[in-house]
């Protein structure tokens, strides 16, 4: 079983009296386990792509399998699980809460499932630990660089175990040396912990890290192209 099935997506804006075509007609399936990367000009259609396969938008046409289940039959309920449980966020901006610890922050996704303060202070350790940060658990994001603050980021999608991590321009802040490390983070969680890994950028230079380049434009896939790193 694929792991992400689209099939025929389509994704219509209506803007007053414009339909803008946002996706048109996308097919491709991602397989557990697999990097990749997204890259394509503004407005090809990348992030909104990214937006339906993490279950943050419909498609108005098309269909969507997320281990072999229809998304589109899923509730609203449903739908919150899956991206609390089975998806990791990773952005650009970070989007952590600046009067919360680091640990704090990374405990933000089991906040509402029933889990201890104990176990859900263990696993946002053992989260920072994963990515180096856990001697810096208890500074705020102020008192960290925005490499340590992507560091807590990628701790935040790693601590439900979610076996997809869905990474939108994660190095557009980080300056070059920081974007390195934070590929190669990546690459770590890929290679052994069997990640899944699908990142949007503009950067040819970070799209490498992957082994799967697809480039979308107008709304369209117009390569898909693998390579053997293993």
């Amino acid at each position: 079983m694929k792991l992400i099935e689209v099939h025929g997506i389509s994704k219509v804006y209506q803007l007053g009296d414009i339909a803008v075509n946002a996706l048109a007609g996308i097919s491709l399936d991602i397989e557990r386990s697999e990097f990749i990367a997204i890259m394509g000009p503004s407005g090809s259609g990348k992030s909104t792509f990214m937006n339906i396969i993490g279950c943050l938008d419909k498609p108005t046409q098309g269909q969507y399998l997320l281990e072999g289940t229809d998304i589109a039959l899923m509730d609203r309920d449903e739908l919150a699980d899956i991206r609390n449980k089975k998806i990791g966020f990773v952005f650009q901006g970070f989007n952590l809460l600046p009067r919360t610890s680091a640990l704090e922050n990374v405990e933000l996704p089991m906040l509402y499932d029933g889990i201890s303060v104990k176990e859900r202070r263990q696993k946002a350790m053992s989260a920072l630990q994963v990515v180096g940060l856990e001697a810096r658990a208890h500074h705020h994001p102020n008192q960290l660089s925005m490499g340590q603050q992507q560091r807590v980021a990628i701790a935040r999608a790693l601590v439900n175990n979610a076996p997809i991590i869905l990474a939108d321009e994660p190095t557009g802040n980080l300056d070059t040396k920081t974007s390195a490390e934070i590929m190669e983070l990546f690459v770590k969680l890929n290679k052994e912990a069997n990640i899944t890994i699908v990142l949007v950028t503009h950067e040819s230079d970070i799209a490498a890290y992957s082994r799967r380049i697809i480039r979308f434009s107008d709304g369209e896939v117009v390569s898909d192209e693998k390579e053997d790193k293993s």
